[in-house]
């Protein structure tokens, strides 16, 4: 499946973005989780991940989701949400006074597909901007959105490498034929400021 294969619009993804400022704000103050809105979307299954900035500066709060489409949109986006809020191993979780400090941004992935490429030409088999990639090897994991390699100007080449150091496996781990690497795209909608308008990135 191609990201063009997933029917989301501007008016989806800002009820996605807003389901998922909602179920944080509902976790860290103690309230009803939100309803799932019944767009049909919302209850089919894709991967999905929360990214949490804050603002003005942008830096990451928060950042979790599922590659593989386990569940069903709506809840997929409740539960990233929550995790990227409270259970970033990265962070401390978050107070309920940050959420006018943070912008929230969804990532819809589609299914993960390996490369399944001669390792050394991994790189040319990965479209900078478009492509997400997966790496496993041996217990080991780690993801990078698409938008990774966007915003710090990578290479395929260096995106990879990044790739590796995510998953905690060794430099060069992609040119390794038994690591396993998957790429996918995703659709990303984000606010463009804290409880503001949503965009599509």
């Amino acid at each position: 499946m191609d990201s063009e294969q997933i029917n989301v619009n501007l008016d989806i993804g800002a009820k996605a973005v807003m389901l998922a400022r909602r179920a944080a704000a509902a976790k860290l103050n103690n309230e009803k989780l939100p309803e799932v809105p019944d767009d049909p979307i919302f209850h089919e299954k894709h991967g999905v991940f929360t990214t949490i900035n804050t603002y003005p500066d942008n830096q990451l709060r928060g950042c979790i989701g599922f590659p593989e489409p386990y569940y069903e949109l709506g809840e997929g986006i409740i539960k990233s949400s929550i995790y990227a809020a409270t259970d970033d191993p990265r962070f401390d979780p978050m107070e309920p006074d940050e959420l006018n400090r943070v912008t929230f941004e969804l990532s819809i992935l589609t299914v993960p597909q390996e490369v399944t490429v001669n390792p050394e030409e991994r790189p040319k088999a990965i479209t900078v901007g478009k492509d997400g990639i997966i790496a496993v090897y041996n217990g080991a994991s780690g993801l990078l959105l698409p938008q990774v390699a966007t915003e710090y100007r990578m290479s395929a080449e260096e995106f990879l490498e990044a790739l590796c150091e995510k998953a905690g496996l060794w430099q060069g781990c992609w040119k390794y034929k038994k690591v396993k690497i998957s790429k996918f795209q995703a659709i990303v909608f984000g606010e463009i400021e804290p409880n503001g308008k949503v965009e599509q990135r």
